[in-house]
């Protein structure tokens, strides 16, 4: 059952877009916000180190564990109300999050933060779906990474205005309270603006199938996140998260064939373009979580940096992905493929120009000779994110486009998180003493890598792009 769209010449479409955009900016501001003012937290609030990574790893796990749970309760149930509900619970969390007395409050707050910002995302992919047809679609995913590249490069600069105006006490809480008046308002508008979801008559949630897929989530991201504070022994955790996502793959294809309803339709994945699109972004976002991270550690602990000016020397990355972003979006529907191959290498050759400045520019000079290969790494990431988004939701029936969306941010995620694991590791035992020589040894090591995981995302693509040539034959 083929869901309608809004009338073509309906503006409220873009209306409902830039509703959708201010939820998602406000799940991706709260990320960038929180890591600059958890100094302020900790002083505040006594917080040991350890907890002050809860407060970031919290969220960031609550937010992996439900994008496809989330997605199928907004295809079956409505996107708009779950997208309502979501808002609502981040907004509320926040209050929480905001009148913390002590870092346990704060941690679980957070948490539930991430479980409603989960529940947000695959509905705005799925409206996407729903509202967008043709290269409108691609010009709306366009908007969304335009969304996420001034999420990113945004956050420091609020964060720190935040923490200068309120001061040490209350500047970090207001960190957390401004998503409160937004939200209010993002409920408002949607209740207005958002299409309603037209029912596809399932109501039988497979919660046997959702609690495995969590725990083999949790797994992943845990042992991920966990890597650095609790040692490489965490990451056998990833034996049992196969077991699960094997036991969950069998478990799905025996009711899809029995026609049942899965959490996942497995016939999702008879689409390759659908296939490709997931393990494309499952290879890439290892190296495009990966640089930045180590970059913000190579200027802290190689150049003595503080946090804030860490993460504006990452800030022409994150501009590159503003400006690529909604470009591609407007291109992508000519150039397909092709315009995601290219981005992965251009997002490869700023990689290998941030390794080359690091290794033959005086320190000193650093961190303005850096902003040019970090711009094209972000031209990359901005080219490819929007596109490949587009791509892979193609040829989903916008019925299943929440759950369809809430995979591929799924594998997004874990992507991340992996990189993070992964690339931050080789960073840290690549430092061989003190010193920014030591460190940009690191960095140059970490940099071959995210082009690793670059390559193996380049020959996903050149695959399907391969594949489409041929089927056009």
């Amino acid at each position: 059952m083929a869901e309608p769209a809004q009338p073509a010449d309906d503006p409220r479409r873009w209306v409902a877009l830039v509703v959708c955009c201010s939820a998602l900016f406000m799940t991706l501001l709260d990320v960038s916000v929180t890591n600059v003012a958890l100094p302020s937290i900790g002083s505040a609030t006594g917080a040991s180190p350890s907890e002050l990574q809860w407060v970031v790893s919290g969220y960031t796990l609550a937010f992996g564990l439900v994008p496809v749970l989330a997605g199928r309760l907004g295809d079956d149930h409505g996107r708009r109300l779950m997208f309502q509900i979501g808002v609502a619970g981040f907004a509320v969390t926040s209050v929480l999050a905001g009148l913390a007395p002590g870092p346990a409050m704060l941690i679980v707050a957070r948490v539930l933060q991430g479980l409603s910002g989960g529940l947000i995302n695959p509905q705005v992919a799925g409206l996407v779906q729903q509202m967008f047809r043709g290269p409108e679609r691609g010009r709306a995913f366009g908007f969304l990474g335009t969304t996420v590249g001034l999420g990113t490069a945004l956050g420091p600069l609020v964060g720190g205005a935040l923490i200068v105006l309120g001061g040490p006490e209350l500047g970090w809480r207001l960190v957390f309270f401004i998503n409160v008046p937004v939200g209010v308002v993002v409920i408002a508008l949607a209740r207005r603006f958002l299409p309603e979801t037209p029912p596809t008559g399932r109501h039988r949630l497979d919660v046997v199938g959702s609690l495995v897929l969590g725990l083999a989530t949790f797994c992943v991201l845990f042992g991920a996140v966990q890597t650095e504070a609790a040692g490489p022994a965490v990451l056998w955790l990833g034996v049992p998260a196969l077991g699960l996502l094997a036991l969950f793959y069998r478990r799905e294809r025996r009711l899809t064939e029995e026609g049942h309803d899965p959490l996942v339709d497995l016939r999702l994945f008879h689409r390759p373009s659908y296939t490709s699109g997931v393990v494309l972004a499952l290879l890439f976002f290892p190296a495009m979580a990966g640089l930045p991270l180590v970059m913000a550690l190579y200027f802290q602990g190689g150049l003595g940096y503080s946090a804030l000016a860490s993460a504006l020397g990452v800030t022409a990355y994150a501009v590159g992905n503003a400006v690529a972003a909604p470009l591609a979006g407007r291109v992508v529907d000519r150039l397909g493929r092709v315009l995601v191959v290219g981005a992965a290498l251009t997002f490869g050759a700023g990689a290998v120009g941030l390794a080359l400045v690091a290794r033959s520019v005086p320190t000193a000079h650093a961190t303005l000779a850096m902003a040019g290969p970090l711009f094209v790494m972000g031209l990359g990431a901005g080219g490819l994110i929007t596109p490949n988004q587009a791509l892979t939701l193609m040829d989903v029936d916008p019925v299943v486009g929440s759950t369809a969306g809430g995979v591929l941010q799924t594998a997004q995620r874990i992507g991340l998180a992996v990189g993070q694991a992964v690339i931050g590791a080789v960073f840290f035992a690549s430092i061989d003493g003190p010193g920014p020589e030591s460190y940009a040894r690191a960095l140059v090591a970490a940099v071959l890598v995210a082009l690793c995981f670059v390559t193996a995302s380049v020959a996903v693509g050149v695959r399907d792009l391969m594949r489409g040539r041929q089927a056009r034959r």
